[in-house]
């Protein structure tokens, strides 16, 4: 049965960014009814480590997330495929907590908030005399004043949109998976192999995180995802002992392709986009959990000065949020290419570890141009 109750605002995805701003907008006595395709909880490709920099508004939204027992980590380790590797204190330090703890904790919250949880299939959105028609698989359409994009880093709804960044094919490849292992509790460790590049760290329950990421070039000759790792990411001695004294903890890993960090729009068709659906930082940052909770405070508060405005102006909240979001977030996306380029290319890669095994000072420098300061 198709259901036409207007809402004022509709959240589309459920995850770190969509959940963030919520529980953000629900504490302000906003309704917000949020829609998400999957059951919670699950877990995701995902590197699953959080900057500190995000602690104060959390502390804010009243999320305990020490509740969850997250690991607490403070220093940084960069390998080459050679083995060498360069160790630094990371500046402000962040925790590692798995989005299958985080996302589902909350869902809880938002609940406890009166948050409006459908689950269902978006399939697309229109907009038309002002309003939004969000039409989904199961639950009909339902219309709303406000809509924010938090579905992750590709969906349908964007072929249905029509956005740029996925008329293009993109070579990137993810895998994750948790294991039972010894790894330093407060180290987070990034790994260089031919064509990509693996981080590693801890998170909640003493369980290690693997993630990584790697061109589909490389992955493709080989038969399967063991007899790369084996093959490819063993030719990094710090890799091969990882994984030589884990225990995996998935029946399998869990994979994502098709990952796109080409620029994005943080309004598409007058849709605010959040985390990953605004702009997807290379995993090789650390970062992308932090900035997806920084851009649901930006969005949230914004869209609670729109919905506080006896004279609303939806075309400066959309204008306001672009440059909000392009001054928090533009220049780190950019340091995050550039990056990316200079690991997976040998002739940059190694010259750029030489100096900072020289001089090891620099490397927290370079970890601040992806990061932002407490908030």
């Amino acid at each position: 049965m198709t259901d036409k109750s207007d809402r004022k605002l509709i959240i589309i995805g459920g995850g770190l960014a969509g959940l963030t701003a919520a529980i953000h907008i629900l504490k302000s006595g906003f309704a917000v009814t949020l829609i998400e395709k999957s059951i919670y909880p699950q877990h995701k490709v995902c590197g699953e480590y959080i900057s500190n920099e995000v602690k104060p508004y959390l502390d804010w939204l009243e999320l305990d997330i020490s509740s969850l027992r997250p690991s607490s980590i403070s220093r940084f380790e960069l390998t080459a495929e050679s083995g060498k590797s360069v160790c630094a204190d990371l500046p402000i330090g962040g925790f590692g907590i798995s989005r299958f703890s985080l996302d589902h904790f909350l869902l809880e919250q938002a609940k406890l908030h009166g948050a409006e949880i459908i689950t269902d299939t978006v399939n697309q959105v229109d907009f038309n005399n002002n309003q939004f028609q969000v039409h989904t698989a199961t639950s009909g359409t339902l219309t709303a004043e406000l809509v924010i994009g938090a579905y992750g880093k590709r969906s349908v709804i964007d072929q249905k949109l029509q956005r740029p960044f996925i008329q293009k094919k993109s070579p990137w490849l993810a895998v994750k998976a948790h294991y039972e292992a010894e790894f330093e509790d407060d180290l987070v460790a990034l790994h260089n192999f031919k064509g990509g590049y693996c981080g590693v760290s801890k998170v909640e329950k003493d369980r290690v995180n693997i993630c990584y990421l790697t061109d589909y070039a490389h992955f493709k000759t080989h038969k399967n995802l063991q007899d790369f790792q084996q093959q490819v990411l063993f030719k990094n001695p710090h890799l091969k002992q990882i994984f030589e004294r884990s225990s995996p903890l998935f029946e399998q890993p869990i994979t994502i392709s098709q990952i796109s960090f080409d620029a994005k729009e943080p309004v598409y068709q007058h849709m605010l986009m959040i985390g990953d659906t605004a702009g997807l930082i290379h995993p090789l940052c650390g970062n992308g959990m932090a900035m997806a909770i920084h851009s649901a405070k930006i969005c949230a508060e914004l869209l609670l000065n729109y919905l506080k405005n006896p004279v609303p102006s939806r075309e400066l909240l959309e204008t306001n949020y672009t440059l909000a979001w392009n001054r928090q977030f533009k220049s780190r996306l950019r340091m995050g290419r550039l990056l990316s380029q200079i690991i997976r290319k040998e002739n940059l890669f190694k010259p750029l570890l030489s100096l900072l095994v020289k001089y090891p000072s620099a490397l927290p420098l370079i970890i601040k141009r992806t990061h932002g300061k407490p908030f």
